[in-house]
């Protein structure tokens, strides 16, 4: 390509596109910055977010449903004995759920801030993935309330690395109106997670085909528990967590040679596409996303830290998860319904014509998990559409705020199913809740990094907390729990409101600043923007004044 290359045909743009697309093709006769060409550009940019969707996403939708499946696999063993075998008193038992809170939290910000500063993701999250998995399995040989604690306490040290991890790969490669909706297709794994995490696999050998095809992964929880129960004089509770942690190692080893790295060396993209992601992500916000010489680890968890933002999303962060909490009990929810233990579990799971005992005057179900994954994805693509922030956050919460109101008002079978759909659905709110902060804190890279870690990892308290604000002694009509479920939201909502503001009155600010000149580090991610770009300075500094929070 040369100065021509505005006269270039539609077969000879996609030519090049097609040339730089393989890192080894022995063709390549292009610079790494001729992508960024006009003629070329929007053809090769939308070839690069294909090749991220159809690698990146697949790669952590199965392995976040994974992630979910063995976190909550307990909750389903539950159902079939595993209290018993284990002689579990009922505090016992919240505390097994509660402990996994004590490595899964704090393990969340170092792990993130070591995920900054390494180079090769695509090992670190495998590594993790493959010692979950290991864990979940170990959790099947366990024969007292010790040996479970432990398990429970070990697993949530890889499992801590996953979902802040993922969110911010998928920061460090799409843009800020690229990744909520992103994030929400990622997040309905987890939501389609938590039907096939109470339902049992039905063929246990196939694994590579359950792994590969996901319909057969819709009756994990039911063909376990109720077809697995003595084979081989082991119980079916058993045989859920060596089967499921017999996923997660092979997943684990596979996604090794998937996932990328970061826009400046994952191997499968050409330099080409390496230089065009970074170009995207500098036009996006205005600088690079590098960090700096001086801004390291440390450095991003002091700057994360004396952000008041991230106190404040901490904070909104834990009391929607204590609010969300029933979600490590749906089942037991469910099973207030008044069916039997297979029954309840279908009823959490990926089916959409099922028809029992005349259930609701014989019409289809319509499962709450699959209606919260299609709520999901919708206000996700919505907030990408508009920008806004606040309201795509807040709205699914006043949906669980309005179940809860009838879960406390009525125990008709009617009344209960549909708050469960309401319940359900509120977590479309959370599944953006780290975009948002993504969003509200996009530099230095390792800022965001440490920020995405303190955030989840402190929210996650609020799944510690609700651990023990769902007692069975107060089943079955749960109100006390609802109770506080709606108390935990309305402060969510209030502090939601509260960073809006601070993020309009910082847009504000901006405009005021703009005519500073910029020093230290700030001026370094411009410069290196500008380089990217091939634009001078004053051209880069100019698109910056451009940018503006996301609220």
């Amino acid at each position: 390509m040369g100065s021509d290359s505005g006269s270039l045909s539609i077969e000879e743009k996609e030519a090049v596109v097609t040339k730089v697309s393989s890192p080894q093709s022995k063709e390549i006769a292009v610079e790494d910055g001729d992508l960024l060409s006009p003629d070329v550009r929007p053809a090769a940019e939308r070839q690069l977010v294909r090749h991220l969707d159809l690698r990146l996403m697949p790669t952590i939708i199965i392995i976040f449903i994974m992630n979910y499946i063995d976190r909550s696999a307990v909750s389903s063993a539950r159902l079939q004995g595993l209290q018993q075998d284990l002689n579990l008193s009922g505090i016992q038992y919240s505390t097994v759920l509660a402990v996994l809170c004590a490595s899964y939290v704090p393990a969340q910000i170092p792990s993130n801030m070591i995920l900054n500063r390494i180079s090769r993701p695509s090992y670190y999250i495998p590594a993790c993935v493959v010692l979950w998995g290991l864990t979940s399995a170990m959790t099947g040989v366990t024969k007292n309330y010790t040996g479970i604690v432990l398990c429970r306490i070990f697993i949530g040290l890889p499992e801590a690395a996953f979902y802040p991890g993922a969110m911010y790969l998928l920061s460090r490669w799409y843009t800020r109106k690229e990744l909520a909706f992103r994030s929400a297709v990622i997040y309905g794994g987890l939501l389609i997670s938590n039907a096939f995490g109470n339902v049992r696999l039905v063929i246990s050998i196939f694994l590579l085909v359950l792994v590969m095809d996901l319909t057969h992964l819709q009756l994990m929880a039911a063909g376990i528990l109720s077809g697995m129960q003595g084979k081989r004089g082991i119980a079916a509770w058993r045989w859920l967590f060596f089967i499921e942690g017999s996923i997660s190692i092979f997943i684990g080893i596979i996604a090794c040679f998937i996932l990328p790295d970061y826009p400046h060396n994952t191997r499968w993209l050409s330099p080409a596409q390496l230089r065009l992601a970074q170009v995207r992500l500098a036009e996006d916000a205005g600088e690079a996303d590098e960090d700096s010489a001086q801004e390291s680890a440390l450095v991003g968890l002091k700057l994360a830290l004396q952000d008041p933002k991230v106190l404040i999303f901490s904070i909104m962060n834990c009391s929607q998860l204590l609010g969300l909490g029933f979600i490590n009990f749906f089942p037991t929810i469910a099973a207030t319904l008044g069916f039997s233990t297979t029954v309840t579990l279908l009823l959490c799971a990926w089916v959409f014509f099922l028809n029992f005992e005349g259930f609701l005057n014989d019409r289809d179900l319509r499962p709450p998990w699959i209606f919260s994954t299609i709520v999901c994805a919708v206000n996700a693509w919505s907030a990408d559409r508009t920008g806004e922030r606040f309201f795509h956050h807040c709205w699914p919460w006043w949906g669980v705020l309005v179940g809860y109101i009838i879960g406390v008002s009525t125990m008709s079978v009617g009344g209960r199913y549909f708050s469960m759909f309401l319940m359900a659905a509120g977590y479309s709110g959370f599944a953006l809740t780290a975009v948002w902060v993504a969003n509200a804190i996009p530099r230095p890279p390792a800022k965001r990094s440490a920020a995405i870690g303190i955030v989840n990892g402190i929210g996650n308290i609020g799944n510690l907390i609700s651990s023990y604000t769902w007692k069975s002694q107060w089943g079955p009509n749960y109100h006390p729990s609802m109770y506080i479920g709606i108390a935990s939201l309305a402060l969510s909502t209030v502090l939601a409101f509260v960073i809006r503001c601070m993020l309009v009155y910082e847009n504000k600010k901006l405009e005021r600043d703009e005519s500073e000149d910029l020093k230290g580090a700030r001026r370094e991610r411009i410069e290196e923007a500008a380089r990217l770009e091939g634009l001078a300075f004053e051209q880069a500094l100019e698109r910056k004044r451009g940018f503006r929070y996301l609220y």
